[in-house]
């Protein structure tokens, strides 16, 4: 007779496995040795031990169900219990036992999940219903609200399931608001054709008025009802397409025939005016030349005074070189202003106290920190030392521009 601490082969062949409620027969053995029997049984074993690891891993690593789990433990225990193998079938059970009780526990963990789920698809779905009630109560633009309800659908079918109650409810809210949207949408637009209505009969009115106003030769007054009508047609909102183009294209054509009219008859007046131009080109250029030169601003007021009078003199300036020309001259203008205003400040008493009143007050503060320095430096405290020095070498350098200041107004 052949054993193992598992089973044994009887002299017959018979083979036994030993487990804790006793031997049972696994089968017989009549082909060879009883070492090669026991061989036999026990890769039968070590196959049921595979398996037991196998859904050891799957239940530790994956997100296998507690029922699939369950229904593979159940498999596996009949197997072991009912198994022809040779080898420690009770610690497979107990093994079993472990993973009915981890699978007890994902099945607890699943419901909960599951119930999360549900909550959190609750959640969504509210939020939908929510923007979509908001849509079909506040939404005046059609289109985009149109679009943005289509939307709301395409996302509550994509979003999870709730529970049955709560997914009858929100739906019923979410058709409430749909249909909202929709009947809100269609009083608008059968509202509209009388508005556009209005609007194309108001904007007749103004291409009356721009057409009778096309052949004025009054410049200004009718330019500027022509932008008093062109604010009008803006402020009065849009008819119908066909009648906005028609009425805009009349109006264009008489704003245009006007404008026309005046630009020709402006550039025949600039052309005119050109001998002006030249005229103050010349001037300019003298002026720049001259008035740079004089140092003194009285005197330089005195000349640019000379220089005024002939400008205005040469008359009015055609208006494509009229900005650049007066622009120029007025930088003439304002260098001789800056001057005067320099020279004030220069030769102000108040100047010239403020600058006194600067450099004794910046004097008093280096002798003070002089004085800290010294006590610093007698104390041996670095950190103040390197604080006054710094404080110093700031104001010592303020004190040279203030007297330099001071000295250019003596």
């Amino acid at each position: 007779m052949t054993t193992d601490p598992w089973g044994r082969v009887d002299d017959d062949g018979t083979v036994y496995v030993r487990t804790s409620e006793g031997e049972r027969v696994v089968g017989s053995w009549q082909a060879g040795a009883p070492d090669e029997a026991l061989a036999f049984f026990r890769r039968k074993y070590d196959a049921l031990v595979t398996e037991v690891e196998l859904l050891e891993k799957r239940l530790r690593s994956t997100d296998l169900s507690a029922s699939a789990a369950m229904a593979a433990i159940d498999k596996l225990r009949t197997a072991v219990t009912d198994a022809h193998a040779v080898g420690d079938l009770d610690a497979l059970s107990r093994r079993l036992d472990a993973l009915s009780g981890r699978a007890e526990e994902r099945k607890v963990e699943q419901k909960q999940a599951q119930e999360q789920a549900r909550g959190q698809a609750r959640e969504i779905k509210e939020r939908i219903v929510a923007e979509a009630e908001r849509v079909a109560v506040e939404t005046t633009h059609w289109k985009t609200g149109g679009e943005r309800m289509l939307q709301l659908i395409e996302e509550w079918k994509k979003a999870p399931r709730a529970d049955r109650p709560t997914e009858q409810a929100l739906w019923k809210r979410m058709s409430a608001a749909r249909n909202s949207f929709s009947k809100r949408r269609k009083a608008y637009f059968a509202n509209l054709d009388q508005e556009r209505e209005a609007v194309r009969a108001d904007k007749e009115r103004i291409v009356v008025e721009a057409e009778e106003l096309a052949h004025s030769t009054d410049w200004g007054p009718t330019a500027r009802a022509y932008r008093d009508l062109m604010q009008r047609w803006k402020n009065s909102g849009r008819a119908d397409r066909a009648s906005e183009d028609k009425l805009w294209a009349r109006f264009k054509a008489a704003q245009d025939t006007f404008f026309d009219a005046r630009n020709a008859t402006f550039a025949e007046r600039d052309a005119e005016l050109r001998v002006n131009a030249d005229a103050k080109e010349r001037i300019l250029a003298e002026a720049k030349a001259e008035i740079s030169g004089i140092d003194d601003p009285r005197r330089a007021r005195a000349r640019l005074r000379e220089y005024q009078e002939a400008w205005e003199e040469a008359g009015d300036l055609p208006r494509d070189v009229r900005d650049q020309l007066e622009g120029a001259f007025r930088q003439i203008e304002d260098g001789v202003r800056r001057a005067e205003d320099a020279e004030w400040e220069r030769s102000s008493p108040e100047a010239r106290a403020r600058a006194k009143d600067t450099v004794d007050q910046l004097s008093q503060a280096i002798s003070s920190l002089e004085a800290k320095l010294e006590k610093a430096r007698a104390g041996g405290d670095t950190r103040r030392i390197k604080e006054h020095e710094a404080a110093l070498e700031a104001r010592r350098a303020w004190l040279v521009e203030a007297e330099k200041a001071l000295s250019e107004m003596s």
